[in-house]
């Protein structure tokens, strides 16, 4: 009987936390295996989530500014949606980047296994693939095997009128009405590409305002400006059940003491995503857990079991997949003695509608909460550069101790707001006050100078308003 292969380190899941933290662990030394249940790396991010959204959400950009946004440039087209060839651009989009991490893997020498993993004890991994069963052995495993959708009680997915943002960005025509229950970032974003296609979309919010965990102003917002595109809110709304009869969803919508049905022809369930621990022989392996399912782990992301380690969406903390990939580091670079870290504070969130919301920090709200603030906004409309794509909606936000002008959280509404967010990350990082930020100089004329003229109002010093 021949030996089990031998690691160092095996990572049970091939998302961004996981194939990063393989990588590194791999630079830093230790011999390496990944285990990943489907053929193509990546995870849920390369696969059906973060990549294929964002290709769909920048050809519906392009669609919708075909149709509606070329006029005001001196540009007169005719435009015709060919939705086979833009899903064909989205899958080639997603092969591109998953056969780059394959390549990676080659580059640094990480072994890989296709298969479902599962930890029979702590310094084993049973991976059961196409090839049969076969056990591992590693000194230490990290659990990286990131999330998947919530389902609503009373609402069952078939896949094909019922779904989840996986089925939403494949659908094979564009539907006429659809329904989106959660406005947070995944329900926004693929509502926008439907929409921008040709659907009649309403979203219905449980809470009071649309993207509730962000910023109060900056959401709402937002959700003026998708509502002058066409989508609908319905907000403090319950979805209570669902149900399809000759191919209408028929959806039971609870307001205050009120409940009454509403039809469409797709229903989208995007109310958030849960753990993904299934047979993953963690509890068995005398992990904890807690009430939600994540695994609970130490500040070094250390599990209750000695030699398990865990990262990303199956710990607490937002599921991010950046947030993932600095996990991902810092975990393996504290297995090989190092000061591996996590800046949670500064940890960026987008939801990539156009315009895009972007933030860092704190909201407004949490900052009064915590003491007296000051809060310098610039709005896109006097931005030289965003005049002159036509971009005027939105604004930057930054919210910054009134005492010591450190700056404790930036909101940003507008045109590529999830690139200009990275340098309020940065001067974040760096315990930057506004003042910092207001005195560098920003080249001109850019969407940056946003960010410096929020910057000089927090001190009541911007020059352009």
């Amino acid at each position: 009987m021949s030996a089990e292969p031998r690691f160092d380190l095996i990572v049970i899941g091939s998302g961004p936390g996981g194939y990063v933290a393989a990588i590194r662990a791999a630079q830093l030394g230790l011999k390496t295996a990944c285990i990943e249940k489907y053929p193509a790396l990546g995870g849920t991010c390369l696969n059906v989530g973060c990549i294929p959204s964002k290709a769909l959400l920048d050809s519906s950009e392009h669609f919708a500014l075909a149709r509606h946004g070329l006029l005001a440039h001196g540009i007169r087209a005719t435009v015709e949606l060919d939705l086979e060839k833009m899903l064909s651009r989205k899958d080639a989009v997603v092969r591109q980047l998953t056969r780059g991490i394959d390549g990676l893997f080659k580059k640094n020498g990480i072994a890989r296994f296709e298969g479902t993993g599962r930890i029979v004890e702590p310094g084993k991994v049973e991976v059961n693939g196409a090839r049969g069963v076969q056990v591992l052995a590693t000194e230490r495993i990290l659990i990286a095997t990131g999330s998947k959708p919530i389902a609503l009680p009373g609402i069952a997915y078939d896949d094909r009128r019922i779904v989840h943002s996986t089925h939403a960005l494949a659908l094979p025509e564009v539907p006429r009405r659809l329904a989106v229950i959660g406005a947070g970032a995944v329900g926004l974003e693929l509502g926008s590409v439907w929409m921008r296609l040709g659907a009649e979309v309403t979203v219905y919010e449980f809470m009071d305002r649309a993207v509730p965990g962000m910023d109060r102003e900056s959401g709402a917002l937002l959700a003026r400006s998708l509502e002058r595109q066409g989508m609908k809110f319905e907000l403090g709304a319950a979805a209570k059940a669902a149900r399809v009869e000759d191919g209408t969803v028929r959806l039971r919508i609870a307001q205050g003491e009120a409940t009454r049905d509403v039809e469409c022809d797709m229903l989208l369930v995007a109310v958030g995503r849960r753990p993904y621990t299934d047979a993953l022989g963690a509890r068995e392996a005398g992990v904890t857990l807690d009430d939600k399912g994540r695994i609970q782990v130490d500040a070094e992301y250390r599990t209750s079991v000695p030699g398990i380690w865990a990262i990303g969406d199956v710990i607490a903390g937002p599921m991010l997949a950046h947030k993932a990939e600095e996990e991902g580091v810092a975990a393996v670079e504290r297995m090989a003695g190092m000061p591996g870290h996590v800046a949670y504070a500064c940890i960026p969130n987008i939801v990539y509608t156009w315009p895009e919301l972007a933030s860092v920090g704190l909201t407004e709200e949490e900052a009064r909460a915590q003491g007296e603030v000051a809060v310098g906004k610039f709005p896109f409309a006097a931005n030289g550069r965003a005049r002159a794509m036509e971009e005027r909606e939105g604004q930057v936000k930054i919210v910054a101790d009134a005492r010591t002008d450190r700056i404790l959280g930036c909101h940003i509404l507008g045109p590529r707001a999830s690139d200009l967010i990275a340098e309020l990350a940065v001067a974040m990082e760096f315990e930057a006050s506004a003042e910092d930020v207001a005195r560098s100089v920003h080249a001109h004329p850019t969407l940056p100078e946003a960010v410096k003229e929020a910057a000089l109002a927090v001190g009541k010093r911007a020059i352009h308003i």
